[in-house]
């Protein structure tokens, strides 16, 4: 085991087992994948551990720079948004949610995605 475990940190592989999320999205949002909302250009990521909510827009075309922005909101307080020209994803963007229903919304170029109160 201990072998294998220096093998892949050696050559940088990545293991994929049963229920584990794309390598884009390891070490983006902590908790487990709740809702995924695809749109034309990206997807709309929405993860939630037993206190944070969190999102995350995800391009469907890595590696060209576009404007992107996601955005998520526990009911009773603000947004958090993160926003800008970037070439694989927006976010991760997290906020207090322990007993509170959430909204995210999410954009790459002109399409858009939200999903209105979840969560509750």
């Amino acid at each position: 085991m201990y072998g294998l475990a220096l093998l892949t940190a050696v050559a940088g592989l990545t293991l994929a087992g049963p229920g584990t999320e794309r390598a884009e999205a390891l070490g983006a949002c902590s908790g487990r994948k709740v809702k995924t909302v695809g749109f034309a250009t990206g997807e709309l990521r929405i993860y939630k551990s037993r206190r944070y909510a969190c999102a995350v827009t995800v391009s469907k075309r890595p590696g060209v720079r576009q404007v992107m922005q996601v955005t998520i909101q526990a009911r009773g307080s603000r947004a958090a948004k993160d926003s800008g020209r970037f070439t694989h994803r927006a976010g991760p963007v997290t906020v207090y949610a322990l007993n509170r229903c959430v909204r995210a919304h999410g954009s790459v170029g002109a399409e858009k995605a939200s999903t209105g109160w979840i969560l509750c």
